[in-house]
Formats: structure tokens, sequence, C-alpha cells
């Protein structure tokens, strides 16, 4: 992955500067904002992943800001930083969403560490969600059918229907193409990867798959017959 990249809303200048050079040595990709409305305009063009947020800002104060992004959907971690003397907007900055706070005058260390414990998470969250949506992508679902690749399943309403290892497969190429329809002698072809000699094998088996599908086999919902033509998964 590329490096990660994190905001700093910050409207004292020597501070923000200051915080840039630790995280751009630690090879942090950086940006920065005097305020909380330039935080978001930054946070709606640029891909953050971790966001440290002064609370006491002119035009829009961190705890405002924290709220609207939130309110958007954005899900990275935030840190607040806060002035001794602020301790009820510590709790309220919590309340609203951040993940975190560090009080004025911190260490670089200090800040630093949270900054990586909090990436560390946030990279494993991230992973996590993109391996969830890879296997979502293997996942066919037409009406209350489900067919899943990875794990060779079937489940009709929620319920799981036990197929054949040559059902599953012909019921997985149809769904992968729901609409289509294919012909008896290009599902033999597909399924048992030779030319096909006897096509009437297919018509049992898409029996059997219907029997097991369908609430009326007589009167199919998913499984349909083009007749004439071969087979396919209606589109719901």
């Amino acid at each position: 992955m590329e490096a990660y990249h994190i905001l700093i809303v910050e409207d004292d200048k020597d501070i923000r500067d200051g915080i840039e050079i630790y995280l751009k040595n630690q090879g942090y990709k950086v940006s920065k904002a005097a305020d909380g409305v330039e935080g978001l305009e930054k946070i709606e063009t640029e891909e953050i992943h971790l966001a440290i947020v002064d609370i006491m800002m002119p035009r829009m104060d961190g705890i405002t800001m924290m709220m609207k992004v939130r309110e958007k959907g954005y899900d990275f971690p935030v840190i607040m930083l806060s002035a001794k003397s602020e301790e009820v907007d510590k709790i309220m900055g919590l309340n609203m969403g951040a993940d975190d706070y560090v009080t004025k005058p911190f260490t670089t260390l200090e800040l630093l560490a949270r900054v990586n414990s909090h990436l560390r998470r946030y990279g494993k969250y991230l992973k996590a969600v993109g391996e969830k949506e890879n296997e979502s992508d293997r996942l066919y679902t037409v009406g209350g059918l489900e067919v899943n690749e990875d794990t060779v399943e079937v489940f009709v309403d929620g319920k799981p229907v036990k197929m054949t290892p040559l059902e599953f497969k012909i019921l997985l190429l149809l769904i992968k193409n729901p609409g289509r329809v294919f012909s008896a002698e290009e599902i033999y072809e597909r399924v048992w990867n030779e030319q096909a000699v006897n096509t009437d094998t297919i018509m049992v088996h898409v029996r059997k798959i219907r029997e097991k599908i369908e609430v009326n086999p007589k009167e199919p919902k998913y499984l349909k017959v083009v007749w004439g033509v071969g087979y396919k998964i209606e589109k719901q």
C-alpha cells in the first residue's frame, strides 16, 4: 500500500508545520488545514487515513468539524488536540466520534505513538473490509437465490441447499450470467470441459437443480427453459 495520508487541522502555523516535519520523517504523506472549513475541503478532495484536529479554531472548531466528518460517513481515525483547560471539550470530542486526544503541550513521540497505533488498527480494518468485498464479488444473488463460489454453497431464502459438484457448476455458470440463455451443448462443454456428445444429461441435472431451488419446480421462478434454445437464470 502507498504511504498513509494524514491531515493536520490546526490554526497555529508553528504547531502545524512542526507536526508535518515529524510525520514526513516517518514516511507519511501529509496535508494541512488552518481550520475546520479547510479541513473538510481537504477530506472531500483527498483520500485521508487519519486526521489530527485541534479543538479551538476560528471559522469552524474541531468538534463541529468532527461531527460533520462522521455525518458524511468518513470512518478514518481522528486524534483531537486540546489544551489542558478543555477537559469538557475532550469528552465531547470523543462522544462525537473522535478516537483519541492528546493534550497540549505534547511531545512529538507521544503524538507519533498514537498515530502509529491508530493507523495499525485502521490498516487491519481496511484489509478486512477489502477481503470481504473480494469475497462478495464471488457471491451471486438473484432474488432469494444465493450461490457462493468461494465456499461452494447455495442458499434459497437463507436456507442451505445441498448440490452435487456438477449441479453446482451448472447453477454457477447460469447465475453468473443472469438473463443469458445457454444451450445444452454450451453448458455441457463449459462444465465438463469437453465436446458435447450426449446433452440429455443436462436436462436431468437441470430438473434436479429445479427440485432443490424452486418452490414449485413445474412453475420455476429462477431456472427457466427457453424452448428450442436452452436454459437461463431469470433476472429478478
